[in-house]
């Protein structure tokens, strides 16, 4: 059986996909004030630059804030979104050259905002705006092309190998949040299944202990008492018989209260026909019941092992096999019940069989005085089979 890993003991505080997006977009939002800020303000430094223009590209900065607070930080942000940030952001850098450095905040936006691919192709040409805008001024010199050219490629450079870290990030971010739900998920469906696993097996022990002792020791003092006053004259022997027989069922009553609820909705191929067919709904892998033999009453603790060794095979099957057909069998003789599991999977090897469940089922076999045998081949499949005396 595998082993689960231990999980954190606070399921509640699991971080859903969706969290991580949210986290940089907020650090976006507060990193792109702060450039703008810085940006706007150099821009209005610049005594030598016009009014109107400087009017036009602390302008530009605003737009771009405003885009972002109304459109892109409403989950609608995407190319449109970013061509008409970069529309703007191509007036204002026209306007004044240096609203290029906003650049260091746009790019992460674009990395937020679009697919990799698509970011990095706007990234790309968010970075030669600039150059438009220095070629439309100046013109190509030599200025141009020994500094703002060069700086314009390392900046573009720079700028697409930091928004792929970041989108790497951010990747890694949902990962691990939605790793963290499908093991929190395991880890309570294992604490369930462990649980029922305990709550049975307590159940059956139970059950089996009055069974072996009280009710056969009720049933002892019946024989006993019937055997040295056969017509019951003797009223108190008659008195104590029929308290023997109360609670000779009383016993039996809880028996039957603490075996399995499979079982207590019918009979034991009822139960084991029941099996087969939630095997198939859970998994898709046609699963036959037959049944042989005359159906009789059986001891109750016969019943639970039986049933859990289908239940267990089956689950076997289930983790294991990689089957594609199953077939159960149920066969009454005259003082034998067989259990057959046989399924056409990849088999494995019994000597090397390591957790519980072979173990397990081979114990409560042999609780009864029956046996478990384990036929398994990569070519054939495997056979499971528990005999019982009844």
């Amino acid at each position: 059986m595998p082993a689960h890993l231990p999980l954190d003991e606070h399921p509640g505080q699991v971080i859903g996909p969706r969290e991580p997006v949210a986290r940089y977009s907020r650090a976006w939002a507060i990193f792109y004030a702060v450039v703008a800020l810085a940006v706007a303000a150099a821009v209005l430094g610049q005594s030598e630059t016009g009014t109107g223009r400087r009017a036009v590209a602390v302008g530009a900065i605003a737009v771009i804030a405003l885009l972002y607070g109304l459109w892109g930080r409403r989950g609608q942000a995407g190319l449109p979104f970013i061509v008409v940030v970069l529309v703007v952001f191509a007036v204002g850098t026209v306007a004044v050259s240096t609203v290029s450095y906003l650049l260091f905040a746009l790019c992460p936006l674009i990395f937020l905002a679009l697919e990799i691919r698509p970011a990095v192709v706007a990234v790309v040409c968010a970075n030669l705006l600039p150059l438009v805008g220095a070629l439309t001024d100046d013109g190509v010199d030599w200025y141009f092309l020994t500094h703002v050219a060069p700086i314009s490629a390392t900046t573009s450079a720079a700028a697409v190998w930091l928004g792929v870290w970041i989108h790497r990030v951010v990747e890694q971010s949902k990962e691990r949040a939605a790793l963290i739900a499908e093991l929190e998920s395991s880890r309570a469906e294992v604490a369930r299944l462990s649980h029922e696993a305990g709550v049975a097996a307590e159940r059956a022990r139970l059950a089996g202990e009055i069974h072996d002792t009280l009710a056969q020791g009720f049933t002892s003092i019946i024989t006993l008492l019937q055997a040295a006053d056969p017509a019951l004259a003797d009223e108190r022997l008659a008195l104590a018989v029929r308290t023997a027989r109360e609670n000779l069922a009383e016993s039996r009553a809880l028996v039957a209260a603490l075996a399995p609820a499979a079982l207590a909705a019918g009979s034991l191929p009822d139960a084991v026909r029941r099996q087969a067919t939630r095997f198939t709904e859970e998994t898709g892998i046609p699963a036959t019941f037959r049944r042989t033999g005359d159906t009789r009453a059986l001891p109750t603790v016969v019943e639970v092992v039986l049933l859990r060794a289908a239940q267990e095979a089956l689950t076997n099957v289930r983790r294991h096999a990689n089957a594609h057909e199953v077939a159960v069998l149920l066969a009454f003789g005259a003082d034998r019940i067989r259990l057959v599991v046989r399924d056409d999977g990849r088999g494995f090897d019994t000597a090397a069989t390591t957790g519980f469940g072979l173990p397990g089922m081979r114990a409560r076999a042999e609780q009864v005085n029956g046996k478990l045998i384990v036929h398994s081949d990569p070519d054939t499949g495997t056979l499971v089979e528990v005999e019982v005396p009844a």
